[in-house]
């Protein structure tokens, strides 16, 4: 039997910096370079982990050699990037995907396009109760994110190794009603934060992999099933508002988010798999 999952009060800290944490105010120096000036440091907006963590390793270790002046603003917040990157107040961001990205491009009327993907946090199944998926039997209980992007990545995940059927063509876009045959595995809809404080409560838990890392959970050693970085939509990327997307600066530091530098950098400190590199540009 798994050794018991420790769940910590950590968790608190850690839905802070996840999709619906609470808002917070962009700081009085996040100013954004003066229009027309590529000499000007490049200001970033980004959640602090792990996002923040890796462009603070590019600034320390590879910018100057580049060329490049970079200054990090962490957010605690999933809203106030894209809408300081909107209306200038900073160069770019670093903290999203691109299902997120166009609900919120959508709803809020901004104009953010990715640039260059990164990483990918992985989702992931966990349980305090199973050694193995196919132990989830008829009456088992499972939850599951219950934002629209992330139950999609969920649900496919379940589909991917066998516990679930989705209907013909859906993909990580679906939906509970998508489930063709759940088998009679009983799928319960939560809160992402609270995915990993209440795997008590169900036989297994698909946890984000921002939560995994607050809940002191190692994706490569405590997940029944991971999702894949190749291909993944669910890739964080480098984001800058339309029309940007040409400055020098923003390629120099896409490339350096793309560099082998980077990639040992996220798999030496990520040994446990919640982060994993995902390189390539971003598709628009």
């Amino acid at each position: 039997m798994r050794n018991t999952l420790k769940i910590s009060v950590a968790i608190a800290a850690a839905s802070a910096v996840a999709l619906g944490a609470s808002a917070c105010s962009a700081p009085s120096d996040t100013t954004a370079s003066d229009k027309g000036d590529k000499n000007a440091p490049l200001v970033v907006a980004a959640s602090p982990t792990p996002h923040g963590t890796i462009l603070d390793f590019v600034k320390n270790e590879l910018a100057d050699k580049a060329g490049l002046k970079l200054v990090v603003k962490p957010f605690n917040d999933y809203k106030i990037p894209n809408k300081v990157t909107d209306d200038g107040q900073v160069d770019a961001n670093f903290f999203q995907h691109k299902p997120f990205l166009d609900t919120f491009n959508k709803e809020n009327g901004t104009h953010i396009v990715p640039v260059q993907n990164v990483l990918i946090e992985p989702l992931g199944v966990y349980s305090k109760k199973i050694d193995k998926l196919a132990d989830l039997k008829a009456g088992s209980t499972v939850s599951v994110p219950n934002d629209p992007s992330n139950e999609g990545r969920a649900l496919k995940l379940l589909a991917d190794n066998g516990v679930i059927t989705l209907k013909p063509g859906v993909g990580s876009d679906a939906k509970l009603t998508d489930v063709k045959d759940d088998k009679g595995v009983k799928i319960t809809e939560l809160e992402a934060a609270q995915t990993a404080p209440r795997i008590d409560d169900v036989d297994a838990a698909i946890i984000n992999g921002n939560f995994a890392i607050g809940a002191h959970l190692k994706p490569s050693k405590d997940a029944l099933a991971l999702e894949k970085a190749k291909d993944n939509p669910y890739a964080n990327f480098l984001a800058v508002k339309k029309g940007n997307e040409n400055d020098p600066r923003v390629k120099k530091l896409a490339k350096l988010l793309n560099s082998p530098e980077v990639k040992k950098f996220i798999e030496d400190k990520y040994k446990d798999g919640s982060v994993i590199p995902a390189f390539g540009p971003a598709k628009s």
